[in-house]
């Protein structure tokens, strides 16, 4: 069984359709990639599954439950987890308090009612820091941990808000173009711990990215949106020769360019 099933997804924003029957199917410990030319509803659908829209029509299923009339946060209580295109982390703390943040949604703590001071509160404490300090080492960013996060570069923004994601403990994270502004090196070592992710943390990534290279580079499988609709679903290879999808990205018969990138 798929840890997540999407089947017949629609949803349309007045008379627009952005998604019409969409489907497809992520097996555990798997990544894959969603590409497509800019509009084709990529962002639409991580949203759906993440909670933040729901749609018009069809079902999202992961681990088998059906949970697409659930809230964001029942969602990611689920295990489930995302970033989003434009970086969102709390510029005026540090690396390490944001990703702190991020393990207390996950154990439901509470720090505003530590005053109290119990000992099981201060317990709790300890054990959140002491997570959160193993996930920066993970992806790391130790030597980081106590700057701003605004006073990070942008590609080290990026793998502080995955590191975030890692905090709640998911079974999924959703990447929404992570690699966007990211010069070549970043993007090579953003790769490289999204992979390290999946292969020592075991957790499955969905990945929504326009950077062909990444996407060729870590993704197991990869599925094709265009105007709201799957193109193309399969192996990186199997895609990047698929003529539909040529044609959806250039326009015209050839073979998709390794580095190409469809602009956002």
């Amino acid at each position: 069984m798929p840890l997540l099933s999407v089947k017949g997804i629609e949803k349309s924003f007045g008379g627009l359709k952005a998604l019409n029957g969409v489907g497809f199917d992520v097996r555990e410990g798997e990544i894959k990639a969603i590409i497509g030319p800019n509009g084709a509803g990529k962002t639409t659908l991580l949203n759906i599954v993440s909670g933040i829209y729901r749609p018009d029509g069809g079902d999202v299923v992961f681990n088998g439950e059906t949970i697409q009339c659930l809230s964001s946060n029942e969602i990611a209580r689920r295990g489930i987890s995302r970033t989003f295109q434009h970086v969102e982390l709390f510029g005026n703390m540090t690396v390490l308090e944001n990703v702190i943040v991020g393990k207390i949604a996950r154990s439901g703590c509470g720090f505003v009612s530590s005053g109290f001071r119990f000992p099981s509160v201060r317990n709790e404490e300890h054990v959140v820091k002491r997570k959160s300090e193993e996930i920066l080492s993970y992806v790391n960013l130790t030597q980081r941990r106590d700057e701003l996060a605004s006073n990070l570069p942008i590609g080290e923004q990026r793998i502080l808000e995955i590191g975030r994601a890692l905090a709640t403990e998911p079974r999924l994270v959703l990447l929404d173009e992570p690699a966007a502004g990211l010069n070549m090196r970043e993007t090579r070592s953003l790769g490289d711990v999204i992979r390290k992710i999946r292969d020592e943390l075991h957790i499955t990534i969905v990945l929504v990215e326009h950077d062909m290279d990444l996407v060729m580079r870590i993704s197991d499988s990869v599925m094709v949106l265009n105007f709201g609709e799957v193109i193309a679903d399969g192996t990186p290879l199997e895609v990047q020769k698929n003529p539909k999808v040529i044609v959806a990205y250039l326009g015209e018969e050839g073979e998709i360019p390794r580095g190409y990138h469809a602009h956002t």
